[in-house]
């Protein structure tokens, strides 16, 4: 489908039109400042988005009460007037570009912690604290909340009215009051978290009373047409929470006091999974609560949850799901997206693969500002221009992963003459097997738009061929960039040149087969990923890992999902288990609380990481005058961290 007449349509949220129905949610990007003022960064990533074609931004959480409603340390604020200037700047900039914006009010509640309010105790609805099952090791609590009094009740209502009268003044063009994935407001309205007694809570008429003050207050501050947004979460997705009837009744009476408009999401921390929905969950899995919402209000309703393409979003919208969609990573990975849809240009658009690398696990566990697997110039909008060259070179690129055809990509964009040479028969590289296992399959976007990008710029690409210092002699590159990738590590461990032994690449790439009972030696993501991919042919398999938790290198939402399915499976995950030899029948281990044991065993699969590809690196030097080497070639690491090399190499040869 190339035809967007829904998706482009304008409509109205109160007494705004918005040019076309894409929106893009608030999402953290730890691009503020340190004291939550608007910079140069967090404006250049609104402006970008707003370029290409976006119809509503939502800034990430706002504010209104530092440092209690804090959820990460350098939030952005807006709950004093120093912050309007900066605000003020960011909607001016966005305007420029046609677009519009809001910003999200927001407290955290209970979700935060003490290194975050600065030692206060967190406050809620109640004192139910949130239970982190995702984190490693699983299981971590953060510090009780203790309940709101009434007076500090009508406090907050207060202050998120006073912040929601500084974005009009900032000239922002709408707020979006944040009731969803278990923040303050949902504690309230969630018979989870709310266990008063009081005016507060109790009957749901009771529970939706903070809400409702809220608007209604947010009302008497802005006025009557100032767009007003509500986003909440239509089910919490766990047996106590908030469900989608009630969320219904919700919604209704939000838009009886003056909501303009509701965001549907859904979820809290307790299952943050279905928040920010890895790979392995259904793109548009969350329409069935938008459409919900949608029949109980008459106001417009915003879809969100994996919709990373805009067919779909058309989709939603001819299947009247909802009113508008919100296309949150996907405009991570391609700010264009809007603009190439409209142009029919679908084959242009960068995919978000739902990795979650670049985005969640780095602002929300890293505490590190938001990069994208796909595309690195998340946050660094300015810096990652394509310039073009003042004069053209040949530019050598060995190697056909993803960092070797990003290299190529940016290189060949800038002008420069471009040739890569993969030793293999297709472009892709470890992606080729990253896809094999279950639920990977969203990485295949990565194999169709390189190769496609690569020749429509008339990049030649030497397939099946060696770069060899004949190549070297007949190419005469002006710069070469190595990105040769890895091999798997083959530990020196009595037996691993065994007939029973094969590495995870061998049974990935389908170059050999597991039989019979199967042991999976190392637990981390390819370990994890090949144990499911054996499963599910029907083998009973063991995962041996030395450490005390398996899959540490996996973002925490994909990697609760994966350990979900392999127990489902019958997966047995042995840790604190050293393999120190490998027999006809099995594998030996050793663990500081195990002691020695022997796991019976057909097959024996290595998943033991790799080493870089690096044989080529000291001749290079020797034979060219300007060597990058990017990637795994240089160290064994992720694929955001070889597009993001790669990308840095093309702009600099």
């Amino acid at each position: 489908m190339t035809d967007f007449r829904k998706l482009f349509e304008p409509i109205q949220i109160g007494n705004v039109q918005l040019r076309n129905r894409i929106v893009m949610p608030a999402m953290g990007t730890l691009l503020a400042s340190d004291t939550g003022a608007v910079t140069d960064r967090l404006i250049d990533y609104h402006a970008e988005r707003s370029r290409g074609l976006v119809g509503l931004n939502i800034t990430e959480v706002a504010c209104v009460d530092s440092p209690l409603g804090k959820t990460i340390v350098n939030q952005l604020r807006i709950d004093h007037d120093s912050y309007v200037p900066g605000l003020n700047h960011l909607a001016q900039t966005v305007h420029a570009y046609g677009g519009k914006i809001a910003v999200q009010l927001h407290h955290a509640g209970r979700q935060t912690s003490l290194a975050v309010t600065g030692g206060l105790q967190p406050v809620s609805a109640s004192d139910v604290a949130y239970y982190d099952k995702y984190g490693i090791p699983p299981g971590a609590w953060v510090s009780q909340p203790r309940p709101l009094t009434v007076e500090e009740i009508g406090r907050l209502v207060e202050k998120f009215a006073e912040s929601a009268e500084r974005a009009k003044r900032a000239q922002m063009d709408a707020v979006e009051l944040h009731g969803a994935h278990g923040y303050l407001i949902g504690q309230f309205l969630s018979p989870y978290t709310n266990k008063r007694t009081d005016a507060y809570g109790g009957s749901l008429e009771r529970r939706m009373r903070f809400a409702l003050e809220i608007v209604q207050r947010v009302r008497e501050k802005v006025g009557a047409r100032f767009p007003v947004i509500f986003r909440i979460s239509a089910d919490e997705m766990i047996p106590e929470g908030l469900k989608l009837d009630e969320a219904k009744t919700i919604c209704r009476n939000l838009e009886e006091v003056g909501v303009d408009a509701i965001n549907v999401s859904a979820a809290i921390y307790e299952s943050e999974h279905w928040c920010e929905q890895p790979m392995a969950t259904p793109r548009g899995c969350l329409t069935h609560l938008s459409a919900g919402i949608k029949e109980a209000v008459g106001i417009p309703v915003i879809a969100v949850g994996r919709i990373n393409d805009p067919t779909l979003a058309e989709r939603i919208l001819q299947e009247e799901k909802a009113d508008m969609v919100a296309m949150g990573r996907a405009l991570l990975a391609d700010p264009e997206l809007p603009r190439k849809a409209r142009e029919g240009r679908l084959d242009d658009i960068r995919r978000c693969t739902a990795c979650n690398t670049g985005c969640i696990y780095r602002v929300g566990w890293q505490g590190l500002s938001v990069s994208c697997q796909v595309n690195p110039g998340v946050g660094r909008e300015k810096e990652f221009r394509v310039v073009p060259v003042d004069g053209p070179r040949r530019i050598l690129v060995i190697g056909g992963g993803p960092g070797g055809m990003e290299a190529a990509l940016i290189a060949s964009l800038r002008g420069h003459k471009v040739v890569l040479y993969e030793k293999n028969s297709e472009l892709g590289g470890q992606v080729l097997l990253a896809i094999k296992p279950p639920h990977k399959d969203e990485l295949r976007s990565i194999l169709e738009y390189f190769p496609a990008q690569l020749n429509k710029l008339g990049v030649r690409l030497e397939l099946g061929k060696e770069a060899n210092d004949r190549v070297i002699e007949s190419e005469k590159p002006d710069a070469v960039i190595l990105a040769a990738g890895a091999t798997p590590l083959v530990p020196e461990i009595r037996g691993a040149d065994g007939d029973n032994v094969m590495t995870a690449w061998d049974v990935l790439a389908g170059r050999k087969k597991p039989e019979g009972k199967t042991v999976i030696v190392g637990g981390g993501e390819v370990g994890c990923e090949t144990a499911e991919f054996v499963a599910e042919s029907g083998l009973r398999v063991t995962v041996a890992e030395m450490l005390d938790y398996v899959a540490v290198d996996v973002e925490p939402l994909t990697r609760w999902l994966l350990l979900e399915r392999l127990r489902k499976l019958g997966v047995s995950l042995m840790t604190d288990a050293r393999t120190s030899e490998i027999t006809r029948d099995g594998i030996n281990v050793l663990g500081n609380r195990r002691g020695n044991e022997h796991v019976e065993a057909h097959t024996v699969v290595l998943a033991l990481g790799s080493k870089a590809s690096n044989q080529l690196l000291e001749p290079l030097r020797k034979k060219v005058n300007e060597l990058y080497a990017i990637g795994d070639c240089v160290e064994p690491r992720n694929i955001l961290e070889a597009i993001r090399e790669g990308s840095e190499a093309g702009r600099v040869v």
